[in-house]
């Protein structure tokens, strides 16, 4: 009776299973939020380090990328020991360590050497986050609510230009904000939203991944009634024909082999203090963006506050993830933000359901025409999805922040951190006279000022005559008394 309990729980139960004709389409949405976002980090450090595009090394790095992904999301899902929040958080290359990448791969000569110097520097940095995490419960009264919940919310922020970005076709593309685009991407989203909030059951659990698959098919009959390519000038004056972003490059897919072993040290270690440095300050940052993601998911998900443990837990799988990438010739590996808007927006937490996400990134990582199949994906198709996702990490960091009643010393934390915080990240023009280190942490997505703000002003500020929990309870007679 117990084992039938378990295979027919409900996806939005924490634990259990469900049955796999409906657990298999929930972990596969999860995969389609965050993949090309696993895969573009790579694709410009390794850029920046001059590996060839295209060439046999970035191509088995890609392929890495997949591999370690699933990989980690699995340990951080079911953990190892006390590594792994237990939670059903998807891991994924990080974008945060972007900037500083970049500047380490400019400084050792922007040459393979630089690329292996950051992988060095990788390795080392994890192992400082995980022993980092393994201290956090003490650290634990620096996060409160109000904290985390700024947090959540600055993510949620910095997260919505990047979905709006690839709702008009991704900002790099030559047609970007075109009808075609904006059209695409709006009948995705249309087709999300009626489908989560007009059907039950299946249709309503598998909203994106079927808003997706609709996108899929919808570019497919635009390629045969519309067409595929047209030609603008250049600032040359030459007159150049493009492919337009919207449609399938079924080519790519045609081309990419059945399977294909890993390679394990990819790229030589270099160990170099000015690569360890930098990038172990950035573990310190990300640690801080992964409490923000966690309590996303309780919070938006479940509907609580993290457990110590599972902040812990969550920041150690971090580290040692990030380890572990490392060994194969991968950037470090941290939550990923995206995700979290599926869990907060769907409210699917069911650990297996995203477990099977983690086993479908391993199997793109062997089978590459897997992999090939998701990675031709429009970014318009992404983006019908991703505006709502990403604005879903936003109201979960606003349910985080007013949990208790907004208390002027609370105010004044959020209104600091996203206005000054959040505002210097997000603008980093405005810290363009500053020296170049001060712009790779605070510069960018304004997470890590708005978080750092918060923290502070959280020490700094005297605390409230009555706690949360009081000023809560004397609201709450107030409203029964006037009954």
């Amino acid at each position: 009776m117990e084992n039938k309990e378990k295979n027919t729980a409900s996806p939005y139960d924490l634990d259990g299973r469900p049955p796999i004709g409906l657990a298999i389409p929930l972990g596969l949405q999860h995969v389609l939020a965050m993949f090309v976002g696993n895969l573009t980090p790579l694709l410009i450090i390794t850029g920046v380090c001059g590996i060839e595009a295209g060439g046999a090394l970035q191509v088995a790095l890609l392929q890495n990328a997949m591999l370690v992904a699933g990989i980690v999301t699995l340990v951080q899902i079911f953990t190892i020991g006390p590594v792994g929040a237990k939670l059903p958080i998807v891991m994924g290359t990080s974008s945060g360590f972007i900037g500083v990448c970049r500047s380490v791969g400019v400084v050792m000569g922007s040459g393979i050497a630089g690329y292996g110097a950051i992988m060095a520097a990788s390795f080392i940095g994890g192992i400082f986050e995980t022993v980092l995490g393994s201290f956090l419960k003490p650290l634990r009264k620096f996060f409160p609510a109000v904290v985390t919940g700024t947090v959540v919310l600055s993510i949620g922020l910095s997260l919505i230009s990047v979905g709006i970005g690839s709702f008009g076709g991704g900002n790099t593309a030559a047609d970007y904000g075109s009808l075609e685009n904006l059209f695409v991407g709006t009948v995705v989203l249309v087709v999300i939203i009626a489908l989560k909030h007009g059907t039950k059951g299946f249709t309503s659990f598998s909203s994106i991944l079927l808003g997706i698959i609709v996108g899929y098919i919808l570019v497919s009959i635009m390629a045969v009634v519309l067409p595929t390519t047209y030609t603008y000038t250049d600032e040359t004056g030459a007159v150049v024909e493009v492919t337009k972003a919207w449609v399938l490059n079924w080519s790519s897919v045609a081309e990419a082999p059945w399977f294909s072993i890993p390679k394990i040290m990819p790229v030589k270690w270099v160990f170099d203090a000015r690569a360890i440095v930098p990038i172990c300050i950035m573990f310190i940052v990300t640690a801080v963006e992964t409490v923000g993601d966690i309590s996303g998911i309780t919070e938006g998900g479940l509907g609580r506050e993290a457990t110590d443990k599972e902040l812990a837990g969550g920041v150690m799988c971090d580290g040692l993830g990030s380890s572990f990438a490392a060994i194969f010739g991968i950037l470090p590996n941290t939550s990923f933000s995206q995700n979290v808007g599926l869990v907060a927006m769907t409210k699917v937490v069911n650990r297996f359901s995203i477990g099977l996400g983690g086993v479908f990134l391993i199997a793109c990582g062997l089978f590459p025409k897997l992999a090939a199949v998701i990675s031709i994906m429009p970014q318009s198709v992404l983006g019908g999805a991703a505006v709502m996702m990403f604005s879903s990490i936003v109201v979960s960091g606003i349910q985080l922040i007013t949990k208790w009643p907004l208390s002027p010393r609370n105010v004044t934390i959020v209104s600091v951190a996203l206005g000054v915080g959040y505002g210097l990240g997000a603008n980093s023009a405005v810290l363009a006279h500053l020296p170049e280190s001060i712009n790779l942490i605070f510069g960018g997505s304004g997470i890590v000022p708005a978080a750092l703000l918060a923290i502070i002003l959280n020490i700094a500020l005297p605390k409230d005559e009555k706690s949360d929990v009081e000023m809560a309870e004397e609201i709450l007679a107030a409203k029964k008394g006037k009954r």
